[in-house]
């Protein structure tokens, strides 16, 4: 299967990379991306075949990956309109909702819609993806593929879902760095230098991570047991729920994905 993507940022990058690792061959991979500095990179790291523009030859693939900024998305598509035959299109760019990106396309709905997360940078990402209805059993499985290559995959039944998908897995990422930033700072302020501060924190963090994906456990009942009547973690989440903090977590995933919503709307327009 040859696959082009339509843009060589790192979220590409990162994708065609996965795709190597995992076998495909790098003949069957191909970039479009209109600055030359990058498509020389790319060229040169990937060792894959590069082109200024989507023309005949770049776009002979059996699926297209858009990946180009969501403000770019109208430009490249109808720009992409004349190479498309009945190649399966995979967008990741967020807010460009199907039916927009089909009438860009002059009506074309072999269509899949992704929202993956930079995690996938390495090889760890998870990706909801959206399929236009009818689309082919293989041309789900073909879009399973490319995206399994950085990360977990999970099928969203209905479209409006990608907007909760961006809240709370697109934009999770930097949830969680919060919280780093925020347990690293704590331990500076306790007295450790920047390298242990930063070490303590990561380590917990990817332990707990750990721990919550192998136990089968429900994090209410794995935080239980970390906390004794008394002790010193109970009176930190007691602080945590004095201030809401759980509450203002979820209020703040609602708002991404009302926001995620809004980008659909403002970005759709003819």
């Amino acid at each position: 299967m040859n696959v082009t993507f339509i843009g060589g940022g790192n979220m590409a990058a990162a994708m065609i990379g996965g795709l190597l690792q995992k076998g495909w061959p790098a003949n069957a991979i191909r970039v479009v991306e209109i600055d030359d500095a990058a498509r020389t990179r790319l060229a040169r790291e990937l060792r894959i075949r590069t082109y200024a523009a989507a023309d005949a030859e770049a776009t002979a693939a059996d699926s297209i990956v858009l990946a180009v900024k969501p403000q770019q998305m109208r430009e490249a598509a109808r720009a992409l309109r004349p190479a498309i035959r009945s190649q399966l299109v995979i967008t990741i760019a967020a807010g460009i909702r199907c039916q927009d990106l089909s009438r860009w396309l002059g009506g074309y709905t072999r269509i899949v819609r992704v929202m993956p997360n930079t995690p996938a940078l390495v090889l760890a990402g998870i990706s909801g993806l959206y399929a236009m209805p009818a689309l082919a059993a293989a041309d789900r499985t073909l879009a399973e593929t490319i995206m399994s290559a950085v990360g977990a995959t999970l099928w969203l039944e209905r479209e409006a879902q990608i907007d909760a998908i961006t809240a709370v897995s697109g934009s999770g990422p930097a949830y969680v760095f919060y919280f780093i930033e925020a347990l690293q700072q704590a331990a500076a302020d306790l007295g450790f230098n920047t390298a242990d501060a930063r070490r303590l924190a990561l380590e917990t963090f990817a332990g707990a991570v750990r721990l919550a994906q192998t136990s089968g456990e429900e994090p209410a009942t794995l935080r239980a047991r970390v906390t004794s009547k008394g002790g010193t973690t109970e009176r930190a989440l007691g602080v945590m729920d004095e201030q809401a903090l759980k509450n203002i977590v979820i209020r703040a995933v609602r708002a991404a994905a009302e926001r995620s919503h809004e980008l659909g709307e403002e970005l759709g327009g003819d």
